[in-house]
């Protein structure tokens, strides 16, 4: 068999680099230190501490140890996070649930968030430590609809291509969480909500599915959404008739504004993409290169959004570009069609890896010397053990080399058996943040 091509080993070697540096700069640790320390909550309250998320165990651990810093006590609380691992303080329990799609662990994670809220105060004091990933991690359904239909209800919005805003918009309407409720268990508490942002904009009504804000849609645009999105009919049928249910006033809508619980909340974004995309920067600048961080979001289809980024580079690389580096942030989607399923074989940024690859193929020679990584800075992408993939121009002859049909692959979407094939794969990694995915171009020759 001919022997598997991986990218060139600088390139390869200095996108890794540039990668770990955009995953350091977004820790959530010290950032939620210095947010935790500036709410000068009374020594004398008793204090809660909840954290769900990708980054919930460093979150709360960072919180643990800025309180007791300042000698307050900590009565409880609970961590949900996507793995096992001890608490950092007696009295807050720890929990992992699932993601992407909630399941078992998700169910008795959000169980539990009611047992322990039960024990606050009035006069205590919670902080809610909210990063990407909590909406499928406590993800339960509310109490007309099913767990299992709450599953499909899930797997079909992320197979939809929709955004993380469109998808949380609807998926918010039947959490038990979500849409602010955590904030109606917690209330008369003082509940402080400091969040690591994976959503465009930092919408606090986004990340997490909003459990500490209000809702800002109406079931009609709900139900509007999904008609434009295909999704109504294919949804279960009790949650089109939760969703009918709330306009003929039966069911109870989400809690407004003006509710007298969120007078009791405040909360701000943390951290955010770009606290990665200026890391990565910085790295880039102490190799000397020429840095060029995209302004606008990355966003819509992962693979034409690959096929646009490797044609800019090669475009770059044409016109004398070298020792460059050329980086953006966000967060794609994939639209998959009825055969596939949500867990099909690839995340987004595999696709748009893939995508690339055969951009920097067609163009051959044009293309040497450009490296493309694209990964989550979760350590995670889709339902797979690879937090991304790095390709170049050899990638993909070398998914055909190692007995995959590359074009059958990327329509099928199955990039990650693929770049598997290719040796193209980052391996996934618990990185302890979220703040959305990064692509790095590099070109040096």
């Amino acid at each position: 068999m001919t022997a598997i091509h991986a990218p060139a080993a600088a390139g390869r070697a200095l996108a890794l680099e540039l990668y770990d540096a955009a995953v350091a700069a977004a820790a959530p640790g010290p950032a939620t230190a210095r947010a935790v320390d500036a709410l000068a909550i009374d020594r004398g309250s008793r204090l809660w501490i909840f954290a769900f998320g990708k980054a919930g165990r460093p979150m709360a651990a960072a919180a643990v140890t800025s309180t007791l810093r300042s000698l307050h006590s900590i009565v409880g609380g609970l961590i949900v996070a996507p793995d096992d691992a001890p608490s950092p303080y007696p009295t807050i329990l720890s929990m992992r649930g699932d993601h992407p799609l909630p399941g078992r662990h998700s169910f008795e994670a959000a169980a539990r968030i009611a047992e322990v809220a039960s024990g606050r105060r009035g006069s205590d004091v919670a902080i809610v430590l909210l990063s990407g990933g909590a909406s499928s991690l406590i993800g339960a359904p509310v109490r007309a609809i099913g767990e299992s239909d709450f599953v499909v209800l899930q797997e079909l919005l992320l197979g939809s291509g929709l955004d993380i805003a469109a998808t949380n918009t609807v998926r918010k309407r039947f959490s038990r969480w979500g849409a602010g409720r955590l904030a109606l268990a917690l209330a008369p508490a003082a509940t402080h909500c400091l969040a690591i942002s994976d959503v465009a904009g930092d919408d606090l009504s986004v990340i997490g599915s909003g459990p500490c804000v209000p809702d800002s849609s109406t079931v009609a645009d709900v139900t509007n959404l999904l008609q434009r999105a295909n999704l109504f009919t294919k949804m279960p049928a009790a949650c089109r008739e939760y969703l009918t249910g709330i306009t003929r006033g039966t069911v109870p809508e989400t809690p407004a504004k003006s509710h007298p619980a969120f007078a009791h909340i405040t909360g701000r974004v943390i951290g955010n993409n770009r606290l990665a995309l200026d890391g990565l920067a910085s790295r880039a600048e102490e190799h000397r290169l020429a840095t060029s961080v995209a302004a606008d979001r990355l966003d819509g289809e992962a693979a034409r959004a690959g096929e646009s980024i490797a044609r800019s580079l090669v475009a770059a690389a044409n016109q004398g570009a070298n020792n460059v580096c050329f980086a953006w942030g966000g967060e794609t989607t994939v639209t998959l069609s009825s055969s596939n399923g949500a867990m099909a074989c690839g995340g987004r940024c595999q696709e748009l890896a893939l995508a690339a690859a055969r951009v920097f193929h067609e163009a051959g020679a044009d293309a040497a010397g450009i490296a493309l990584l694209a990964a989550g800075t979760d350590g995670r992408d889709g339902a797979t053990d690879a937090a991304g993939a790095i390709v170049d121009h050899t990638t993909w002859s070398a998914v055909a080399d190692g007995g995959r049909d590359p074009s059958h692959a990327l329509v099928a979407h199955e990039s990650y058996k693929a770049l598997r094939a290719a040796s193209a794969l980052i391996p996934r990694r618990d990185t302890g943040t979220n703040v959305n995915d990064v692509v790095i171009g590099v070109i040096v020759r």
